[in-house]
């Protein structure tokens, strides 16, 4: 297995050299290998190999330097430069110079939100008439705002036709991946269905099996014949999402220990994490996988994360899960010595020894939440927005968190209102809203006129969206509300998870309307996994966000090979769809969610 996943390293992930080798070495049961130094330890998002065809050239005019121009204005986000600029251009133009001015354009419409103007402009390009160049560019960027505003389906087929065309595909055929695993199941299936072209019912088979596998040994048979069948297929070599290193036969698990605290404040999460892990572990036993012994370590039996990690090493563990606690991942992120791969059950924010065994990071990361819903509200038209925080550290990791991806987008905050107690809800949104400033301009005028005239305050109305980060469902349950009655209740409301306790709850009607995201886990996904740890008396509907993180460590541990993908990695999980990052932290895109009344919904 050694030499085979070398060579295919070799030629498809150049760029993770230190994050692959460490993976490696857990991976294959082999000593930790040296880190070469030439090599960069961390990757950008791009492909290491070149690709053969080269990107078609648009056609020279002579307002190329007006073009140019107005591409610089976009890329700094200055929609209203560009289309000044474009507004030079004069009578007559040729069909590729009007579809060069449309797509920019449409690019301006974009970044401040007009995205029915940006759909008129795009389909205004004929695809008869013009250069193959900006064609390409057309649809790419179709297929961007497709998957932006959660069309992922439509954003995937457009992929599949630009495959071959230009010089990104590994990039883009990472995106059209990404596309069809955000789909269900159902929704996979019926597209299959549908489906003629013959590329693309590849692309939805090799989905649809990655989706519905129910052990690796099941998806290693199914690539298998998949292979057999599409042996040309763009995904067959390698396959994508990281599949290429689970197509194989693996050296199985033998033993695995988790460090968990079976004692103290941190006791209920441990056996939380604990259920959804065994849920997962019985129910592939009972599909005849899941060999290997469990074994189960209280870290507070030990002085510190690192001993108890040694006991575990010692007593023949050949994969650790846990700690639990960010002060058990730090000390085993410095580890200099750490023979066995590590699958964390936090995060952290200090840099991890990656060139001995692999410490993976996974942890439901309430930052994770708040990059989510800055790109969904951003696909949806919203740009300048509104940010409700409960004042503190946490609330102001929240939003910078969110500040970065918005405005990496091409979002901008308005305002951010923070509070530190219920009775400074109201005074707080109000401020925000500005309507102090719009009643003294009523009593201005009252006081001119010397008249008791009729007066409905107006709030600002340079927002579009509003971020709603509260830190409990009582807190959100008496935000929402508020801004109804400061007159914003128009606006979209984005949140964190946080704003939902995980159970049906009446009062939630108050939350009526708002998006939010939400771990699959608790949107229907993997129920009979739920259904056991309740038919085991075992689980508690207070920590069964903790029951799907357990459940995606087994299923991590089950697939630890395919992280050996690195930037490419996607793996369908119980808490999100996951990836990974160059510092061996898996990323969790969780799903959206709205409230309909008091129900929580899937759209």
């Amino acid at each position: 297995m050694t030499s085979l996943i070398t060579k295919r390293i070799r030629t498809a992930d150049r760029l993770w050299p230190a994050l692959i080798l460490a993976l490696l070495a857990g991976c294959a049961g082999a000593p930790p290998a040296p880190v070469p130094e030439q090599e960069p330890a961390v990757a950008p998002e791009v492909a290491a190999e070149p690709v053969a065809v080269e990107p078609p050239q648009m056609p020279s005019s002579r307002w190329d330097a007006v073009f140019s121009s107005a591409r610089s204005a976009l890329a700094g986000f200055d929609w209203m430069q560009a289309e000044q600029t474009l507004a030079a251009l004069e009578p007559p133009l040729n069909a590729n110079e009007t579809g060069r001015r449309d797509y920019l354009l449409a690019r301006a419409a974009f970044l401040r939100g007009d995205l029915a103007r940006v759909e008129r402009l795009l389909q205004g390009i004929p695809d008869a008439e013009v250069a193959r160049a900006l064609l390409l560019q057309r649809d790419d960027f179709a297929r961007q705002i497709a998957a932006s505003a959660g069309r992922w389906l439509e954003s995937a087929r457009i992929g599949v036709r630009q495959l071959g065309q230009g010089a990104g595909d590994t990039i883009l055929q990472r995106e059209i991946w990404r596309d069809l695993n955000r789909l269900r199941e159902a929704d996979l299936a019926a597209a299959l269905n549908q489906a003629d072209a013959p590329d693309w019912r590849g692309w939805l088979q090799l989905a649809l099996l990655n989706a519905t596998a129910g052990s690796v040994a099941e998806l290693q048979t199914g690539l298998q014949q998949w292979r057999r069948e599409h042996p040309e297929h763009a995904a067959a070599a390698p396959l994508p999402g990281g599949l290429e290193f689970l197509a194989e036969a693996l050296q199985p698990l033998q033993k695995v220990a988790l460090l968990l605290p079976f004692g103290g404040p941190l006791e209920p999460a441990a056996r939380a994490v604990r259920d959804g892990y065994l849920a997962h572990h019985y129910a592939a036993r009972a599909r005849g996988g899941a060999s290997h012994e469990v074994a189960f370590v209280d870290t507070d039996e030990f002085p510190s994360a690192v001993a108890a990690y040694q006991h575990a090493v010692a007593n023949r563990a050949d994969l650790v899960i846990g700690p639990l606690s960010k002060e058990g991942v730090t000390e085993l992120g410095q580890l200099n010595q750490r023979p066995v791969p590590v699958l964390a059950l936090n995060r952290i924010d200090q840099p991890v020894k990656q060139d001995v065994s692999a410490l993976v990071q996974l942890s439901l990361a309430p930052e994770d939440d708040a990059a989510r819903i800055a790109e969904l509200a951003f696909g949806q038209g919203a740009r300048r927005a509104l940010v409700l925080r409960p004042a503190g550290a946490r609330g102001a990791r929240l939003e910078e968190v969110l500040r970065q991806r918005w405005q990496a987008l091409g979002g901008s905050i308005a305002t951010t209102a923070s509070y530190s107690s219920p009775e400074a809800y109201s005074d707080q949104i109000k401020h925000a809203l500005n309507l102090g400033a719009s009643e003294q301009r009523a009593r201005d005028i009252r006081s001119m006129l010397a008249a008791n005239i009729e007066f409905t305050a107006r709030r600002r109305q340079d927002i579009d969206v509003v971020f709603l980060l509260a830190g409990t469902p009582a807190e959100a349950r008496s935000l929402k509300p508020l801004l109804a009655f400061h007159y914003a209740g128009t606006l979209p409301v984005y949140a964190t998870s946080s704003i939902y306790g995980g159970l049906p709850d009446p009062r939630n009607r108050d939350l009526s309307g708002a998006r939010l995201v939400e771990l699959p886990w608790l949107l229907g996904s993997n129920p009979s996994l739920r259904v056991a740890i309740a038919a085991g008396g075992t689980g508690s509907d207070d920590f069964s966000r903790l029951n799907a993180l357990g459940a995606d460590a087994w299923l991590l541990q089950a697939r630890f090979a395919q992280l050996q993908g690195g930037a490419d990695t996607l793996i369908r999980g119980s808490t999100g769809l996951l990836r990974l990052d160059p510092g061996l932290r898996i990323l969790r895109e969780p799903e959206l969610a709205t409230f309909d009344g008091s129900e929580l919904t899937r759209p």
